[in-house]
């Protein structure tokens, strides 16, 4: 499990920015449900992750934590935790695993 952790966090860091609001995510689970069912199906994140603009690109199946092919906003919120949590780590480490601005 930790280990998911890690590689969601690590896919949602963007080299030289956080995001740092809720309403910045939000919007981002907004953009990619586009039925606006409250959850993003495999296909609508195939279709539509290119617009949240992440390089690398998080993986589908380390958000989608219940493993029911959707994510919910509790995975999200979840997700988001998780990515604020490591940037925040990040910008008092010193360690190899952080990127660099």
């Amino acid at each position: 499990m930790l280990k998911r952790l890690a590689v969601i966090a690590a896919t949602f860091v963007v080299v030289g920015s956080a995001y740092a609001s809720a309403d910045e995510w939000s919007d981002k689970f907004k953009l990619i449900d586009v039925d606006g069912s409250g959850t993003v199906g495999r296909a609508e994140w195939d279709a539509n992750w290119q617009k949240l603009k992440l390089d690398p690109a998080p993986e589908f199946t380390a958000i989608d934590t219940d493993n029911n092919n959707s994510i919910d906003k509790d995975e999200w919120a979840a997700a988001e935790k998780v990515t604020k949590n490591y940037s925040e780590s990040c910008k008092s480490s010193t360690e190899s695993w952080c990127p660099k601005k």
